[in-house]
């Protein structure tokens, strides 16, 4: 193959998600199979580029200022929901299930990883918080060691004064599944988030 043709393999391959066999199925697709979707893709990456940028008040993708979300005055900006990354955000999202806002940290705290509090969003979520603007915070991360610690350094440095309710999503058996191929950790967040049977 040509060495443009490797280059633009070795670009794909560094994708999520995609391996050796993958990158080159997609750059022959690319140049072979639909040459002419090429530059669309090109000029659709180039304009993502210019105009794609993080939300400044939640870390969201957006094209302006704010994200739609944020923008939205039909959704309760007094909740909440702090996640990792975006698609943690779009899973939320999907599901249809919540009308409140985001908060996304782009991560989680990590020592072992070398990512401490300053590598992470933290710090225009605790202004929201010292300006009142929030009364629940809902923590939306891992259940591990990395997301149980980034719960516990985000709510040590909210203000104490300011009455911010925090809630942590249950962790547990999904839906249709079973007891007998769980793991022993989504056992046990299964028990202790259990509640009374109505």
């Amino acid at each position: 193959m040509t060495p443009a043709f490797e280059r633009l393999q070795q670009q794909l391959k560094q994708l999520p998600g995609v391996g050796f066999r993958s990158a080159e199925r997609m750059a022959l697709h690319l140049l072979v199979g639909k040459p002419g979707a090429l530059p669309v893709l090109v000029s659709a990456l180039e304009e993502a580029a210019r105009s794609v940028r993080r939300c400044a008040r939640c870390g969201n993708l957006a094209e302006g200022e704010a994200c739609a979300i944020c923008a939205d005055e039909r959704r309760d900006q007094a909740v909440v929901c702090v996640v990792e990354n975006v698609p943690d955000l779009v899973a939320l999202e999907r599901s249809a299930a919540y009308r409140g806002v985001y908060h996304v940290l782009h991560g989680k705290l990590s020592p072992i990883h070398g990512v401490g509090p300053g590598d992470l969003n933290f710090a225009s979520l605790l202004e929201r918080a010292q300006a009142g603007e929030v009364k629940e915070l809902i923590l939306a991360l891992s259940n591990d060691v990395e997301g149980e610690a980034t719960c516990h350094y985000l709510t040590e440095h909210l203000p104490a004064d300011a009455g911010i309710q925090v809630t942590r999503i249950g962790f547990g058996l999904p839906s249709g599944g079973g007891v007998l191929y769980a793991d022993s950790v989504t056992l046990k967040s299964a028990l202790d988030a259990r509640r009374e049977y109505s």
